[in-house]
């Protein structure tokens, strides 16, 4: 690390001493406890673990109650017989432990689902804390010009008076210095956007969970490997391929449970019918009627549906339809992991790179250039104009590596997600 960089870092450090910086660690884990959106996703989970219930159920029986009586005008109303039964469908196929199986796919998918919203919430709570980190040592950067600027404009005034300057010269730093404010007030109001920008993922005001946090913005450097380890370590991992498999698993579980529900199912009654009897008589027209004694009558009937609507077999042909596409896209997302991995590498290896010459040596040459230009300004050797043209070059290097900075810790967050891991800076 330059001297400049030490400088930097004990003058960002300085005004927050008492402050515990927060990591990326602690902030990812608070965005994975309050996230509202991920909260949302897990009930998911839940109804889909509710879903293994529902499959478990069996058909209910049917309870049917009948009354019957002969009516015999002659004599009086006869006893009511009544013919209470129950029926019940008799599951045939396998249809309930195909259900099973399939709610139990479902509950796969779901729980892959959500990891997989949460690795994109990953990439978005590292692209916002990455964010503000930038526009936080840029906004240093701008104010340390600032006062560079300002003890420009307070020793041309002295010097103005001592006669060394002229008059334009003065109100040139000046100026300079007043259409910086403008650059710096833009600087700060990004620096605050990007410090609001962290407050989404977590699902609150970051301001509310962590007050007066200052981010600790050293990002380590991260290497990922060969790509031919790396490869199959994101295929076994990457929540993309995951979901394709879990898709793929419940699909072939629900063609199993659409062939297990074209068995036909019977229907088991069982009936009483109970007659209370009556005694001899004699009708109206003085003729004897015989009586009937108290009877039970016990009845078991199946019933087995004709299935003839089971020659059309469209219901199969769709399920394996939709088997097959579940195939293809598994090969795609597997095709699809591969070539992001890849490609995240070379984006990482080429950010790290630009990283490297930005910090090993245009960062330096530039710091020295307008270190040097400031003391031949002052000592008169040199004009305000080179000199505030070398500050330019200076301030657009840091910028510059800056960016290098931020581009490095994306890549390698998108390297470590393409990997289906959870991202460190």
């Amino acid at each position: 690390m330059t001297r400049f960089n030490v400088l930097l870092a004990a003058w960002l450090i300085a005004p927050c001493a008492i402050a515990t910086p927060l990591s990326f660690e602690t902030y990812l884990s608070a965005v994975e406890s309050h996230s509202l959106e991920l909260q949302a996703q897990q009930e998911g989970i839940t109804s889909a673990k509710a879903g293994i219930g529902i499959a478990g159920l069996r058909p209910d029986p049917e309870f049917t109650l009948g009354a019957t009586r002969e009516t015999v005008r002659s004599v009086e109303h006869r006893p009511v017989t009544w013919n209470p039964a129950i029926s019940m469908a008799i599951e045939t196929g396998g249809k309930r432990a195909a259900r099973l199986k399939a709610a139990h796919s479902n509950v796969a998918l779901a729980e892959e689902t959500v990891a997989g919203f949460r690795s994109e919430l990953y990439g978005t709570a590292a692209a916002a804390f990455t964010e503000a980190c930038r526009t936080r040592e840029v906004l240093a950067r701008k104010e340390q010009t600032m006062a560079a600027l300002s003890k420009v404009v307070e020793a041309n005034t002295v010097r103005r008076k001592a006669g060394d300057v002229g008059g334009i010269e003065l109100l040139q730093s000046r100026v300079e210095r007043d259409q910086f404010q403008a650059d710096l007030a833009q600087a700060r109001s990004e620096a605050d956007s990007a410090m609001l920008a962290l407050s989404p993922p977590l699902g609150r005001q970051f301001d509310g969970l962590f007050p007066q946090a200052q981010l600790a913005c050293d990002f380590a450097a991260y290497e990922g490997g060969d790509a031919g380890v790396l490869v199959p370590q994101a295929l076994e991992a990457r929540n993309d391929v995951r979901i394709a498999r879990a898709t793929l698993d419940n699909l072939r579980d629900g063609a199993a449970l659409v062939r297990a529900n074209r068995a036909v199912d019977p229907t088991v009654t069982v009936g009483l019918a109970a007659a209370r009897g009556y005694h001899d008589s004699i009708d109206a027209s003085g003729n004897p009627v015989d009586g009937a004694p108290r009877s039970r009558a016990l009845s078991i009937s199946l019933a087995i549906p004709i299935p003839l609507s089971r020659r059309d077999k469209g219901d199969v042909v769709q399920a394996e339809a939709g088997v097959t596409q579940a195939m293809l896209a598994l090969r795609q997302a597997e095709l699809q992991a591969e070539t992001q991995v890849r490609t995240a590498q070379r984006q990482l290896h080429a950010a790290q790179d630009r990283l490297a010459r930005y910090r090993d040596g245009v960062l330096v040459d530039a710091q020295k250039v307008v270190d040097g230009m400031r003391l031949s300004y002052f000592s008169g050797n040199a004009s305000l104009l080179e000199w505030l043209a070398a500050q330019r070059s200076a301030d657009e290097a840091y910028q510059g590596y800056v960016q290098a900075r931020a581009d490095a810790a994306m890549a390698s967050t998108q390297l470590q997600l393409a990997l289906g891991q959870r991202p460190h800076l």
